[in-house]
């Protein structure tokens, strides 16, 4: 089981320096071979794949030491969007996104996938970088696979992914709960329980307004206006910080009182598409509370399931008149079948 640990970093002023000349460096490289990609379709109707690339971009120099592996990476993260890129051409979507140019703030962060990173006490070491103050607020647990250093506005943070061995055994399901999710509530439990949506985004949309408006009257890349800029990135940042805050804390009252949880299997990405309801859509987030809650739920035996939404939010007082369980050879639960009807 793969595991992410996200902690704050506190670099100096010094070594800011050298992190933003690092996402440089990497922007540089993302947007340098993506040109040569697409210079060689377009002139020998030929394309490049990343192993070729991996080769070429060892011998590339620049003024400041970036870790091999650092370089590396920008080549296969360019290589996963050519990837996605081709998926979506061979399903036909309507929209493909061919890969695009990075702007400068449009690549925030880098990732030493194997190697150059190491935490002793309050420090973590990046190699070519140097050792930067870490609150490590939590033991990790697990092999760390992967170290990403991310930049959100004027905070920096590192992540790291580890693989856990899942040695958790599957409980024997005896507490049921099936959840309608909505707007008025955020989610309404099959025994008649509800919870409101906080509404973090509509709650501050007026404050934001009047910075985004402050915004808009600045010279474009003037004093003033990158200031301004740091205001409206710290009042979405907060408002994302207290919608996760909110989801980890009532996913994890759910997991400690049930062993199965159904959600509803709601297509949100055509749901957004209407106009009128796609700010409340985004600010109830319930993609993100139903990804908390399974990983949650893996880790504690437990199970989630995502049921078809028809007739979910009918009420009646025989909600539970019928309800059939399979379980598969794994031990793991295949389908729930919870019968609303009068």
């Amino acid at each position: 089981m793969q595991k992410s640990y996200k902690f704050r970093l506190y670099p100096t002023k010094q070594q800011e320096v050298t992190l933003i000349r690092t996402l440089g460096v990497c922007r540089h490289i993302y947007n340098e071979f993506l040109a040569d990609r697409r210079n060689a379709y377009e002139r020998c109707n030929q394309g490049l794949s990343t192993m070729e690339q991996l080769y070429q971009v060892q011998y590339l120099e620049f003024d400041i030491d970036v870790h091999s592996q650092v370089k590396q990476d920008v080549i296969r993260r360019l290589g996963k969007s050519f990837d996605a890129f081709f998926r979506r051409c061979k399903n036909g979507e309507a929209k493909v996104g061919y890969p695009r140019f990075k702007g400068k703030n449009r690549y925030n962060s880098f990732t030493y996938p194997q190697s150059g990173f190491s935490i002793f006490g309050k420090k973590l070491k990046l190699s070519k970088i140097g050792e930067i103050k870490i609150v490590q607020h939590r033991e990790i647990e697990g092999k760390i696979k992967t170290c990403t250093i991310r930049k959100d506005g004027k905070q920096w943070y590192a992540t790291f992914s580890v693989v856990i061995e899942n040695n958790v055994t599957p409980v024997e399901p005896v507490t049921f709960v099936g959840i309608d999710v909505g707007l008025n509530s955020l989610v309404t439990l099959s025994d008649g329980t509800q919870i409101d949506s906080p509404n973090y985004y509509r709650n501050t949309e007026d404050e934001l307004k009047r910075q985004q408006r402050n915004l808009s009257r600045k010279k474009k890349f003037s004093n003033n206006w990158k200031k301004q800029c740091d205001k409206v990135n710290t009042s979405h940042r907060k408002i994302r910080n207290q919608r996760n805050d909110f989801n980890h804390k009532l996913s994890r009252e759910l997991i400690n009182a049930y062993d199965f949880i159904a959600f509803e299997d709601l297509n949100v990405k055509n749901m957004v598409k209407n106009s009128r309801l796609s700010k409340s859509i985004h600010d109830a987030s319930w993609s993100n509370l139903i990804q908390i809650t399974k990983y949650k739920a893996e880790e504690a035996g437990k199970f989630v399931e995502l049921v078809n939404p028809c007739n979910t939010s009918q009420l009646c007082s025989n909600w539970s008149k019928s309800r059939k369980i399979i379980s598969s050879e794994n031990t793991q639960l295949s389908s729930l079948w919870i019968n609303s009807g009068p």
